[in-house]
């Protein structure tokens, strides 16, 4: 197959506007694979700010950064991503290069604790602002269980609101598969890049 994969093709994305020293966002920490990529890609003179309300998550995630030796590199946070402007200081508002999402739920965990429309909406709006031109949020959607068909359905209504002075939005989805595959939403705040 020459066409990327969905988790594959986010970090992809990714890869285009974060580079070494940067600043970014996990929102959706979970097992912590996207945390570990971010550390990596970021460099020893880059942050992450990790967000995840499943203690369970946070603590998996601190382990297989320390396993690596990257713990330095990233502040994580057991509260939800909507409050990312709170928790991230000030001076990095307006400098972060790229956020991901995964919604839905923790592979492995409590399936009924799942993300929300609402609080996911209210973070993307939030992380918009924070992002410095040229900067990039990526949300991996899951809408195979009941909760993630209603997030997928604000979301997208959501996204198609977005001002296009703002934000360029692409949609990125398997079109003919049986079962409903994830699909990528890449939100790229317009502006020059710094």
């Amino acid at each position: 197959m020459n066409l990327d994969r969905i988790l594959p093709y986010a970090r992809q994305l990714l890869e285009r506007v974060v580079q070494k020293g940067d600043v970014v966002v996990d929102a959706t920490v979970g097992n912590g694979h996207d945390t570990l990529y971010l550390a990596q890609l970021v460099g020893e003179h880059g942050r992450v700010y990790g967000f995840d309300i499943q203690q369970e998550a946070i603590e998996e995630t601190a382990s297989k950064l320390e396993e690596h030796q990257l713990r330095n590199r990233v502040m994580l946070f057991q509260e939800g991503h909507e409050l990312a402007d709170q928790a991230i200081p000030p001076v990095h508002h307006g400098a972060i290069s790229g956020a991901i999402f995964n919604l839905g739920y923790l592979p492995g965990g409590d399936e009924t604790l799942v993300t929300r429309p609402r609080t996911t909406i209210t973070a993307i709006e939030k992380l918009l602002e924070m992002v410095k031109p040229g900067g990039m949020i990526v949300l991996v959607i899951y809408h195979g269980h009941p909760e993630g068909a209603v997030e997928r359905d604000y979301l997208l209504r959501f996204v198609q609101t977005i001002d296009g002075e703002t934000a360029h939005v692409l949609r990125y989805q398997f079109m003919n598969t049986q079962t409903p595959s994830p699909f990528i939403i890449a939100i790229e705040k317009r502006g020059v890049r710094n």
